[in-house]
């Protein structure tokens, strides 16, 4: 991990646990398709530097279908088709900004404006979903999140659904702002997510804060 993130996340290297966790994967991808390729599991912190984190959105498992993960919770590379909670995300971002729903359901561009794309855990078998959680990726993102926690300077926590807000926790209220709603999934996006305004909402944290807003348009 050639970023910022290295010195701060490095003790988790040396761990058990990560031992554990990285011949686990190895023995999937061997045995079976594992999303997302090898080479783009850390993609989020590659785009997204510590330094430059504004704004944490955590999803709970990488898409698991073929072609769709590549490292950045909720998003998908141009030319695959938008998924279902992505395309409830963009109904809000036109509801809450105004912008126009995108034609494709790339997020890169939020990430190298300091929007870190975590999930939970970062990686899956293909069309098997939750199939790697419980295997110490969690252990390695609640310390990502820890660290977001560290800084000095005022952070968003968006949290959508209940997994997500099960994170509060490891969050200083006091310092950084969490937005929570429901998930935008088509199962629970009706029930509160709709309407919530979590983009200008953070927008308006970050001006308040003297940090600078985020350009949603894509």
């Amino acid at each position: 991990m050639k970023t910022d993130w290295n010195p701060l996340l490095k003790p988790e290297f040396d761990k058990p646990y990560w031992k554990e966790l990285q011949e686990y994967v190895y023995e999937e991808r061997m045995h079976s398709k594992v999303f997302p390729e090898h080479n783009e599991v850390f993609t989020a912190f590659h785009l997204t530097p510590y330094m430059g984190v504004k704004i944490l959105i955590l999803g709970q498992d990488p898409y698991h279908g073929e072609g769709q993960a590549h490292g950045l919770s909720f998003s998908v590379k141009k030319g695959i088709a938008t998924p279902p909670s992505l395309r409830n995300i963009y109904k809000e971002l036109n509801s809450d900004l105004g912008i126009d729903v995108p034609n494709h359901g790339n997020l890169e561009p939020w990430a190298l404006q300091g929007v870190l794309l975590l999930n939970a855990t970062l990686t899956v078998r293909a069309h098997q979903a939750g199939s790697h959680q419980g295997k110490g990726w969690e252990t390695f993102t609640d310390q990502v999140i820890r660290k977001v926690n560290e800084k000095e300077e005022k952070t968003v926590f968006l949290l959508w659904g209940a997994f997500a807000r099960k994170k509060k926790s490891l969050i200083d209220q006091d310092r950084h702002h969490v937005i929570e709603s429901p998930h935008p999934s088509p199962l629970s996006a009706h029930r509160g997510f709709f309407g919530s305004g979590p983009f200008s909402k953070a927008n308006q944290v970050l001006t308040d804060s003297g940090r600078g807003p985020v350009n949603w348009a894509l």
